[in-house]
């Protein structure tokens, strides 16, 4: 676990920023019982290529099969609740004058922990749109609890819907990518929580903001591949590490006032 005297140094880093950024990767879903990608190819669906199950051609080729999956994906997310890092996110945003937090993970829970201003780089798998349209459905997305089930058809053009997540081959959301790089060009200080550091294109946000003069602070039980980078690194879980840092700003704000 990081000293307190690393705690304060980075909690000072945050207390005197104008603008900070929050990247959070997979580590930070898997405290929370949210299983990786690869992870949750499991039991009857371990026997399937990833690619199956995460492509256009794998959802045209067998809609039921990927609709189900992710439904059963869905059920297990819906099960899961916010760590206390998550709150603790919460609690800095409300101390700090802007803080953003773009995300890897598509399982909603920065949202859910009541975070208000989230940059959802890979999608929601809680949003459904069409395939062909990708006009957006509205409200929860349907699912009628069956093991395996089609895809309901879209109520403007008929198109079956598809999770609202990007897959193998696919384009990240242009607003998304051009928001989440900006930050990274504008920002003070960059926390980088539970990713290894070896997806792309989001792996390169630390690089941009160190290139821009910020500081970038590494929130991870291991050094990730971007560690080189890092200005401060709290060796731990989010969850035990976040609760300390939001508290030592609390601290340092309350002093300053």
């Amino acid at each position: 676990m990081p000293s307190d005297e690393s705690i304060t140094r980075a909690a000072e880093w945050l207390a005197s920023a104008r603008r900070v950024l929050v990247s959070t990767g997979a580590g930070m879903s898997r405290e929370s019982g949210i299983p990786t990608f690869r992870d949750a190819l499991e039991g009857l669906w371990a026997q399937y290529d990833p690619q199956e199950l995460a492509t256009e051609r794998g959802f045209r080729k067998n809609p039921r099969r990927v609709w189900s999956w992710y439904a059963a994906r869905r059920r297990r997310i819906a099960e899961a609740v916010p760590h206390a890092g998550y709150h603790a996110l919460v609690e800095m945003e409300a101390r700090l004058p802007s803080l953003t937090i773009v995300t890897q993970n598509i399982d909603g829970l920065h949202a859910l922990a009541g975070s208000r201003d989230v940059v959802e780089l890979h999608g929601s798998i809680r949003r459904a749109k069409c395939l062909d349209r990708h006009h957006p459905w509205p409200g929860p997305v349907p699912d009628d609890g069956a093991e395996e089930s089609d895809p309901p058809p879209c109520p403007v053009c008929g198109s079956p819907l598809r999770p609202d997540v990007v897959w193998f081959g696919e384009m990240l959301p242009e607003a998304a990518v051009e928001r989440a790089w900006r930050l990274a060009e504008e920002c003070d200080v960059l926390l980088l929580v539970g990713t290894s550091g070896t997806v792309w294109p989001a792996a390169e946000l630390p690089a941009v903001a160190a290139r821009a003069g910020a500081r970038v602070i590494e929130v991870n039980p291991e050094p990730s591949e971007l560690n080189h980078l890092a200005a401060a690194y709290l060796q731990g879980a989010a969850g035990a590490v976040l609760p300390r840092l939001a508290a030592a700003l609390t601290e340092r704000r309350m002093g300053d006032g």
